[in-house]
């Protein structure tokens, strides 16, 4: 990821995360997302005008937005400024922050890979990734699939691993 190369703070999963909690906020499903030379590009469907998620209370509209490296910066701010606040559940799989959530154990994954470029879409809670890496031997693009359960089973590892170690112990 050239644009953020270096820096401890932007990575794949806080980028993600952030962009996630503007998908939940902007009430997006059915994700595009493309990383292009200056920032990202980032498209979903949404429901005009409807004051909860609901297919019937509107029509479906596509909603694309170009978020630069800027923006993206502001984006992460404020998700960082607004973690611990939850939404309305998300209808596909009735978990709040859904989107926010399962970007970013979407980019954990990716921070463990390194990848030199990312597409990836969504649909029904579930993501396919297409994403160009690079090694001493190889260079080329490679598929990753999660299914919307292998996202929930990650998306609960990982709000099992920041626990204190006293409330693990707890539920076991």
């Amino acid at each position: 990821m050239r644009i953020y190369e270096g820096s401890p703070r932007q990575d794949w999963q806080e980028v993600l995360r952030a962009v996630g909690a503007f998908a939940d906020r902007e009430r997006l499903k059915e994700l595009l997302f493309l990383e292009l030379e200056e920032g990202f590009l980032l498209q979903g469907l949404t429901v005009p005008d409807a004051g909860a998620w609901s297919e019937s209370a509107g029509h479906l509209a596509k909603r694309t937005y170009e978020l630069l490296d800027e923006q993206v910066a502001q984006l992460i701010d404020e998700a960082v400024a607004k973690r611990g606040t939850a939404t309305e559940p998300h209808p596909n799989v009735g978990i709040a922050n859904y989107y926010e959530q399962a970007m970013r154990v979407i980019g954990a994954w990716l921070d463990e890979q390194h990848p030199r470029d990312l597409f990836l879409f969504e649909q029904d809670g579930s993501f396919v990734l297409r994403l160009l890496t690079a090694s001493q031997t190889r260079t080329g693009h490679e598929l990753a699939e999660f299914t919307r359960e292998e996202i929930m089973g990650m998306i609960e590892a990982a709000a099992e691993k920041r626990q204190p170690a006293s409330e693990a112990g707890a539920h076991t």
